[in-house]
C-alpha cells in the first residue's frame, strides 16, 4: 500500500479527495449532525466545573459539597446506566438515525427539568433523564459514522467523533465564564438551557444524513444500501468497482453472520476472539475514566483549591484554556491514527499519563509542605501535559477502536458494554472523587499513579494493531481461521459456509449484478 492508495479486500485502491467530490462532501458536512452527540456530553463535563464556580448556583442549591455534589455530578452517569438495556436494540431494530433522534428528544426533556431546577432533587432528576437520552444517542451515532464513511476516511472520522467531547467542553467552559457576570439565577440557568441546542440541531439535520448501509443490508434492503454506498463513495456510480467490492464484502459477511452466528449477549464471551474483544471493551471503558482525568474533568475547582487557587474568575479561565488545549491535541492526533497505529498511541498515552501524574503528585505534596508558587505552577503545567498524553490514546480511539474491533452482529451490544463501563466508572468517579479529595487531598493522586501502571500492562498485553484494515476484515486479527469475512477478502470458513470453492466466488458476482439491476429498476 503506497501513500496514494488504501487497501480493501486485498487490493490497493487510489485515494480520493473528499472535498472534490460533491456527494461525499455533502454527506461529510451533514454527518456533523451525528457527531454532535459527543459534544453534548463534553459540554456537561465542563458545565459541571463551571457551575461549581458560579456563586448563584451554589446559593440556589445551598452550597453542595461532598456526597450531594458527588450525586449531582454522578446522576447523569446513573441515567446512562439505566438506559443500557434498551440502547443496542434501539440502534439495531429502529436504525442508527432513529436512535440518535430518540436520544436527543429525551435529552431535551432532561434539560428542561434541569433549567426549572428550583430544588436540588429536580436538578438531579433532570440530569438522570439527560444521561438516559445521551446513552441512546451515543449507542447509535458512532455506528452510523463508522458504517457510512468511505473506507479511506473511517479511522479519521470515527476517531474525531469522541474528540468533539472537547468541543462541547470548550463551549461549556467559556459560556459559564461569560454568564458568571449575569445577575441572579440566569447566570447558571443560561448555560444549562444551552445544553439543549445541540440536540435540537441533531433532530433536524440527522435526516439529511443517509442511513447506515450495513444496517439496511441487515434488514434485507440491499438495493437502498447499494445506492447509498454508490452515492457516498462513488458519486452515484452503481458500477464502480470499489462500490461492488464493498457491497459484496458487507452483504456476504452479514448474511453469513445472520445464518451461522448468534447475536445474543452471550456471544460477547462465547469464543476466544470475542473474549479478547471483551477484555479490550471493558478495560478501555474503565481506563478512559479511571486514568485520573475524572478528577479534573468534573472537579477542577477542588483540585485548584489544593494549590490555593479559589478565585472563580481565575478558575473559569484555567478551565477555558484547558478546554482549548484538549480540543487541539485530541483532534490533531486523529489524522495520524492510520499512520502511527492504534497500539503505539495507546502505549505512549499510558506512559505519558503515568509520568505526568507522578510529577503532579510530587508537586502537590511539595505545595502541601511549603505552599510555594513554583509547586503550584508545576501542578497547573502538568495538568495540561497530562491531557495531551491522555488524548493520544483514550479520547478519539475510545469509540473508534471499540467500534472497529467488533463484527456487525455484536457491534451495537459490544459498544453498549464499553459505554456501560464508561458510565460505571464515571458514576464512581463523580460520586467518590469529591469525597476522596475532601478527605485525603493530594494523597488521592497516589491511587491513580498505581492504577496507571496497571493500565500500561493491560494495554501492552491485549491491545492489537488494526490500522489500514477494512471494517469487515478486522475480525481476522481476533478470530483467525474462524473469522467470517465475505467478498473478495473471504476467509476459508466463509467460503466453506457459502458452499463455494476457494478458486472462485460466483455468488458475489450474481449478488452485485442482481442488486444493481434492482436499483436501476
Amino acid at each position: 500500500m503506497g501513500k496514494d492508495t488504501f487497501e480493501l479486500a486485498g487490493r490497493d485502491w487510489p485515494k480520493v479527495t473528499w472535498w472534490k467530490l460533491k456527494n461525499m462532501r455533502t454527506v461529510y458536512l451533514t454527518l456533523w449532525a451525528a457527531m454532535l452527540t459527543s459534544a453534548t456530553n463534553g459540554y456537561d463535563g465542563s458545565l459541571m466545573n463551571g457551575l461549581q464556580a458560579i456563586a448563584a448556583w451554589n446559593e440556589n442549591f445551598n452550597n453542595p459539597n461532598g456526597q450531594i455534589l458527588g450525586l449531582i455530578a454522578a446522576s447523569m452517569s446513573i441515567g446512562s446506566l439505566l438506559a443500557i438495556p434498551v440502547v443496542p436494540y434501539t440502534a439495531d431494530i429502529l436504525g442508527r438515525r432513529t436512535g440518535v433522534v430518540i436520544g436527543c428528544a429525551i435529552m431535551i426533556v432532561g434539560v428542561a427539568l434541569i433549567c426549572i431546577g428550583f430544588h436540588v432533587a429536580l436538578f438531579i432528576i433532570g440530569r438522570l433523564i439527560l444521561g438516559f437520552g445521551i446513552a441512546i444517542a451515543h449507542g447509535s451515532a458512532p455506528l452510523l459514522i463508522a458504517e457510512l464513511v468511505h473506507p479511506q476516511h473511517r479511522a479519521i472520522y470515527s476517531t474525531i467523533y469522541n474528540t468533539l467531547w472537547y468541543l462541547g467542553s470548550l463551549v461549556g467552559s467559556w459560556v459559564a465564564f461569560g454568564t458568571d457576570k449575569l445577575d441572579g439565577q440566569w447566570s447558571w440557568r443560561v448555560p444549562c438551557l444551552l445544553q439543549a441546542l445541540p440536540s435540537i440541531v441533531q433532530m433536524i439535520f440527522i435526516w439529511t444524513v443517509p442511513e447506515s448501509p450495513r444496517w439496511l443490508i441487515s434488514k434485507g434492503r440491499h438495493a437502498k444500501a447499494k445506492q447509498i454506498l454508490a452515492n457516498v463513495h462513488a458519486e452515484g456510480n452503481l458500477d464502480d468497482d470499489l462500490v461492488n467490492v464493498e457491497f459484496n464484502e458487507i452483504q456476504q459477511t452479514i448474511a453469513l453472520e445472520q445464518e451461522y452466528e448468534k447475536s445474543a449477549w452471550s456471544e460477547l464471551w462465547a469464543t476466544p476472539g470475542n473474549r479478547h474483544r471483551l477484555i479490550i471493551l471493558v478495560s478501555i471503558g474503565f481506563f478512559s475514566q479511571w486514568s485520573g482525568n475524572g478528577i479534573v474533568s468534573y472537579f477542577l475547582p477542588q483540585v485548584l483549591k489544593l494549590i490555593g487557587i479559589t478565585d472563580s474568575t481565575l478558575v473559569l479561565e484555567i478551565n477555558g484554556y484547558l478546554s482549548i488545549v484538549q480540543l487541539i491535541s485530541a483532534v490533531g492526533i486523529c489524522f495520524f491514527v492510520d499512520k502511527i497505529g492504534r497500539r503505539p498511541l495507546f502505549i505512549t498515552s499510558c506512559l505519558g499519563m503515568l509520568a505526568a501524574f507522578v510529577s503532579t503528585t510530587i508537586a502537590l505534596a511539595r505545595y502541601d509542605v511549603d505552599q510555594s508558587s513554583a509547586a503550584a505552577n508545576t501542578v497547573i503545567v502538568f495538568i495540561f501535559v497530562y491531557y495531551v498524553m491522555y488524548n493520544l490514546g483514550f479520547c478519539g480511539l475510545l469509540v473508534s477502536y471499540s467500534t472497529e474491533i467488533l463484527p456487525y452482529r455484536i457491534r451495537a451490544k459490544g459498544l453498549t458494554v464499553m459505554f456501560f463501563c464508561v458510565d460505571l466508572s464515571l458514576w464512581f468517579n463523580q460520586y467518590v472523587n469529591p469525597i476522596a479529595l475532601e478527605a485525603i487531598a493530594w494523597k488521592y493522586y497516589l491511587v491513580y499513579c498505581v492504577w496507571l501502571a496497571f493500565e500500561l500492562l493491560v494495554v501492552w498485553k491485549y491491545y492489537i494493531e488494526t490500522k489500514n484494515t477494512a471494517l469487515e476484515e478486522i475480525v481476522k486479527f481476533f478470530d483467525g481461521d474462524a473469522a467470517i469475512v465475505g467478498g473478495d477478502a473471504a476467509t476459508a470458513k466463509a467460503r466453506h459456509l457459502a458452499g463455494e470453492d476457494d478458486a472462485d466466488i460466483p455468488v458475489e458476482e450474481k449478488t452485485a449484478a442482481a442488486t444493481t439491476a434492482e436499483v436501476r429498476a
